[in-house]
């Protein structure tokens, strides 16, 4: 009698480990299969703005390139995502000072247009716009140049 609940104890040890380890394999196949349908998900979406230029060669559509000055370069890419331009910015470090590229797909070239025209349009601004040290100095000039105004001090006598 003993060995009898003994034997069915260990059977239904056995019965629930399967269970659960079949529970565990089904929740791993199903894991899998979600990974596998989101890595498909990623390949297939879109990267827009800035990226990498092996990014964007490997959409096949073109790459035109245009080389920027080393100022400004965050004002042109805040304009680039603006008009939902896909570019990629290279720094040649080679030359000095240092020459940043702009790498473009061909078919934004529209798009590309109106963003050269603004970012051309800001940055002449910004050069045309006086520097606030030059004033500050000119203010500190003008303020040395004034004669100090003296203070003459008199007591009078009081009885």
């Amino acid at each position: 009698m003993q060995e009898e609940i003994e034997e069915k104890t260990v059977r239904l040890a056995i019965t629930s480990t399967k269970l659960s380890i079949r529970a565990i394999m089904a929740g791993v196949r199903l894991y899998m299969r979600h990974r596998a349908n989101k890595r498909l998900d990623s390949i297939d979406a879109h990267i827009q703005g800035k990226q990498s230029i092996d990014e964007l060669v490997k959409q096949n559509q073109g790459v035109t390139s245009m080389e920027i000055g080393d100022k400004g370069i965050k004002t042109f890419e805040r304009i680039a995502k603006k008009y939902g331009v896909d570019f990629a910015i290279t720094k040649d470090k080679s030359q000095k000072p240092p020459v940043y590229t702009a790498f473009f797909k061909a078919r934004d070239t529209d798009a590309l247009e109106s963003v050269m025209n603004e970012y051309t349009r800001k940055m002449i601004k910004r050069e045309e716009r006086p520097s606030v040290l030059e004033k500050l100095k000119q203010l500190v000039a003008k303020v040395k140049a004034q004669p100090k105004k003296t203070r003459t001090k008199t007591k009078e006598q009081v009885r």
